[in-house]
């Protein structure tokens, strides 16, 4: 029941209405709301305006309460907290930290250096009774101290159990992919074994790679797994690993395995990933090189059929079999015109670099002008012709032994140009043990590779849900990045469905934005006296967009009361 309550400040008394309830079985305020002096009171109740703002403020709101909507729906801080219990010396509870460094992956990424910054220009302190002076980054990493990698471990599968009950997802389609993140470390530490020196794309010598495997559902591409491994070792190398554990999870979810599907790319081929599938009596659809199969390829035009015209128009496909990785299993082979056409695009772009180079090096031979014996000539030709399919069509002929008499000629062969067209572009092999499915099915879910890609691309988006900054030094420190990295990837990606669901078709960066465009102002009074100014908050107007978002996520309840 609400009641008013005074506080001493001073030699001023201050009223406040409050809610009291009880919590953990003793009486707890939930709820206060300011109401001022006593002569604030008295000149409110006589219908006296507050006068002039002197200031304002704006806050941060929508996009916070939304994801922290969510992180309270699933209990996140809870089942946390559950697991690794607060000490005395921390200021928070652990499960709080990873709820607040969950919401801010999900709506504004930044280091933890820069957390507090970020926290005081939001109204998260409010409607959450997390100060500011609790964020600290040293504070922060002092509490994450406390996770372990077994703790992460029961944590991410009761927060999993959680995620497919509360949200009815359908995990009878999972998608595992891989990638690798950089992470800021200074060269001469040696103590996270998970950073690794490898081929970083910033070419940096203080970046080390960190190897992310992650399994997301078909529905809504929402991580339900995830898995940090040194940088420097071969995604392929991983798989066993990831499945045995997906495996292991997926069964205590639904105490059984045979309805799962698992898809994945070629990347994670190999003999013995693809024994352990078998071994596990689940279904697969995966993808083989075409050029490791010339048979399939020459299969006559007239054999293929359409795959579904309404879903696929265009999509024709040979439904087959074929014999690889140890095993004779259902292959379908398809041809897609919008594949043909870009892969003839990008070849004829590399076909133009390669010709280009080639007629460099032609004139400076033809000038007699170069030092580097026929050796070294023929291996820079090598190197020219390399990339895929060149050496197809393009022959060359060098002649000459010594430096100065060193001559080239090329030429493209056009008629081996379109054999190479017709019997390669535009063609994928799909490869899988479900031999019930429509070839319509099967297309599909291997195109819901799409899912984990749009989704590691999420990660790798600088502005929303990002893996980046990232500046730590132990293995410790970066398992807890990446869990809760991931984590916000989950929240994004059920809070893009449910808006999918409620009709409002918005990425997670169009999702994002609009709700951060519901702002919260502060109108701050000042009567010239002494004490904190007075306060009154509202919230910006919304389109109807925002004003769906808000009810879907249900962020008046955060809302400030007047």
């Amino acid at each position: 029941m609400p009641s008013i309550i005074s506080k001493r400040r001073g030699a001023r008394t201050y009223y406040y209405l409050v809610e009291s309830a009880r919590v953990d079985g003793k009486p707890r305020i939930v709820s206060q709301q300011y109401l001022g002096s006593g002569e604030e009171v008295a000149a409110k109740l006589a219908g006296q305006s507050m006068g002039a703002p002197v200031r304002s403020q704006h806050k941060e709101f929508g996009a916070l309460a939304a994801a922290w909507s969510v992180l309270e729906r699933l209990g996140v801080a809870s089942v946390v907290d559950q697991v690794v219990p607060r000490r005395a010396d921390t200021v928070a509870t652990i499960g709080t930290y990873i709820a607040l460094a969950t919401a801010n992956r999900v709506v504004a990424p930044c280091s933890k250096a820069a957390f507090t910054r970020w926290w005081e220009s939001t109204a998260g302190s409010r409607f959450t009774k997390v100060p500011a002076t609790a964020v600290d980054h040293r504070r922060f990493w002092k509490a994450m101290d406390l996770l372990d990698e077994d703790d992460l471990a029961v944590i991410e599968a009761e927060l999993g159990r959680r995620i497919v009950g509360e949200f009815s997802l359908d995990l009878s389609g999972l998608i595992l992919d891989m990638t690798n993140f950089a992470t800021f470390i200074d060269s001469g530490n040696d103590k996270a074994e998970l950073a690794q020196r490898d081929k970083a794309k910033q070419k940096r010598v203080d970046l080390r790679l960190i190897g992310l495997a992650m399994v997301v559902t078909r529905d809504g591409g929402v991580p339900v797994l995830s898995r940090a491994y040194p940088g420097d070792r071969p995604d392929v190398t991983q798989f066993t690993g990831v499945i045995d554990e997906l495996l292991y999870r997926y069964h205590a979810l639904t105490q059984q395995v045979e309805s799962l599907t698992v898809i994945y790319d070629a990347g994670q081929n190999s003999a013995a990933n693809h024994e352990r599938i078998e071994e596990a009596g689940i279904g697969f659809v995966g993808s083989l090189p075409p050029s490791d199969h010339p048979a399939l390829l020459a299969l006559s035009k007239s054999r293929y059929q359409p795959v579904d015209e309404t879903r696929y128009p265009g999509l024709t496909c040979v439904d087959t079999t074929v014999t690889a990785l140890g095993v004779t299993r259902r292959a379908v082979l398809t041809h897609s015109p919008s594949l043909h056409t870009a892969q003839r695009r990008g070849f004829d772009q590399t076909l133009a670099k390669a010709r280009g180079r080639l007629a460099a090096l032609q004139a400076r031979l033809a000038r007699g002008r170069t030092r580097k014996p026929r050796e070294a000539v023929e291996a820079e030709i090598a190197t020219i012709v390399r990339p895929r399919w060149v050496s197809d069509v393009i022959t060359t002929t060098l002649t000459g032994e010594r430096p100065a008499d060193l001559r080239l000629s090329w030429r493209t062969d056009q008629a081996a140009r379109r054999r190479l067209e017709n019997r390669v572009f535009g063609k994928r092999i799909l490869f899988t043990n479900r031999d019930t499915w429509t070839t319509a099915e099967v297309v599909a879910a291997y195109r819901s590779q799409a899912e984990v890609e749009s989704g590691f691309h999420q990660l790798k988006d600088p502005h929303v849900v990002s893996f980046s900054p990232m500046h730590h030094w132990t293995d410790s420190k970066i398992r807890v990045h990446v869990f809760y990295c991931v984590l916000a990837l989950t929240i994004a990606h059920l809070m893009r469905r449910e808006a999918a669901r409620a009709g409002l078709d918005l990425s997670v960066r169009e999702l994002i934005n609009e709700l951060a465009g519901i702002q919260e102002t502060v109108l701050l009074y000042h009567d010239g006296g002494k004490g904190r100014p007075r306060a009154q908050r509202m919230l910006t107007d919304m389109n109807d967009t925002q004003r769906k978002l808000a009810k879907l996520f249900a962020i008046n309840r955060y809302a400030p009361t007047r």
